[in-house]
């Protein structure tokens, strides 16, 4: 076939979608500016401890997509994994996501399911029917105690700002149940990867056809010696920064080991507002296959991202909203480049979301090729 692919980024998104573009035929180049692979989902093993760490906070993998679930296992063996979150409130600890077992622990009470959906809507507190922001959503979904008590401090902390400036739908990802079901996710295909994430994402790139460019930050001008590039770095980086910065949070991690079982769970938050950390990890209890008597855990501190941090979680206020439809509009007139996963469409995706992408990209450039039309910079809508 000829033609030299470069993929810019060797997360999941290079990965997955460099692999189909070489099994096609195509030569393809992965590169990072980084010296791993698997990009925030990088794990690798503590020498002090042999607990599998997840370097860059940690992921967990759930999808109802049968065809993602099957791509993975192709890869490496998902182990079951049922994800429990505890949160610790004035001193107390409770299930999350909000349940039957949190509203009768935090109000004292002993109401069956309906008794305690009764109860909360005498909570809910009557507010705009579209709610304008994340406190007006959890206000009118559980009332003040509730909001005040798990959420108002743990988001505040984690964005940076007052929950009246957050928009309302990201409460959407935080569900409250009137059952006892504790497990974090709906989804019906869980699970880690019994040698981690990186160990997966190593798998994926091994191919004849694929080459490994690591440790070095390419450039767009670099680029461009390319038939074709997939950029799965930040949008605005493809442009220098040069109408300024997409904004976004990072997080800081403060390690710590510790013997036995330190925390009892793998994710404890704290959404107390005088409590600096968001939450603490506790990375044993993430492979509950393994056995370790010692303990690797982390506090993980939410501040704004830097020119030279990590990116985390887009921000996606007004002002950048604004900054990101200017971008978008310049990357749909670039020729020769395709811009894909959570930097490059500069939004929050989770991994099987990232791997779907990443393949639909990949056939859809295939498809291009076969019919002599031009690749689009986006084949999802970032704005």
């Amino acid at each position: 076939m000829g033609e030299h692919i470069l993929m810019v980024g060797a997360g999941l998104s290079g990965a997955v979608a460099g692999r189909a573009l070489a099994e096609a035929g195509y030569r393809v180049t992965v590169a990072d500016a980084r010296p791993h692979v698997a990009g925030n989902c990088h794990t690798e093993r503590c020498p002090e401890t042999g607990v599998m760490v997840h370097v860059y906070g940690p992921h967990i993998f759930h999808t109802d997509d049968a065809e993602v679930w099957d791509y993975v296992n192709r890869f490496e063996t998902f182990m079951p994994y049922r994800h429990q979150v505890r949160t610790t409130v004035g001193g107390r600890v409770h299930a999350m996501p909000i349940n039957l077992l949190t509203i009768n622990q935090f109000f004292g009470r002993a109401m069956r399911p309906q008794e305690a959906r009764a109860f909360i809507a005498d909570q809910a507190e009557a507010g705009p029917e579209d709610p304008r922001n994340f406190e007006e959503q959890a206000l009118r979904l559980m009332g003040r105690a509730l909001y005040e008590a798990f959420f108002r401090g743990y988001t505040e902390k984690q964005w940076g700002c007052a929950a009246t400036d957050l928009p309302a739908a990201i409460l959407s990802r935080l569900p409250m149940r009137f059952n006892y079901d504790d497990n974090y996710f709906f989804h019906r295909f869980q699970g880690m990867p019994n040698g981690g994430y990186t160990a997966m994402v190593e798998r994926i790139l091994d191919h004849p056809d694929i080459a490994l460019d690591l440790g070095r930050t390419v450039t767009p001008a670099e680029a461009g010696a390319h038939d074709h590039v997939f950029w799965s770095g930040p949008l605005d980086a493809w442009f220098g920064h040069d109408a300024g910065r997409l904004g976004y949070r990072t997080l800081d991690f403060e390690r710590f080991t510790a013997t036995g079982d330190w925390q009892g769970c793998a994710v404890m938050n704290w959404p107390d507002a005088d409590v600096p950390h968001t939450r603490i990890t506790e990375h044993k209890h993430f492979a509950p296959w393994e056995t370790h008597t010692e303990s690797v855990l982390y506090r993980e501190y939410s501040r704004a991202c830097g020119p030279d941090d990590i990116p985390y979680y887009p921000i996606r206020l007004a002002q950048e909203k604004a900054l990101l439809a200017e971008y978008v509009a310049r990357a749909r007139a670039e020729a020769g480049v395709t811009f894909m996963g959570r930097l490059g469409t500069y939004r929050y995706l989770d991994m099987d979301v990232t791997i779907r992408e990443a393949l639909d990209t990949a056939r859809a450039f295939l498809a291009a090729r076969a019919q002599g039309s031009a690749m689009p910079a986006f084949t999802v809508n970032p704005l």
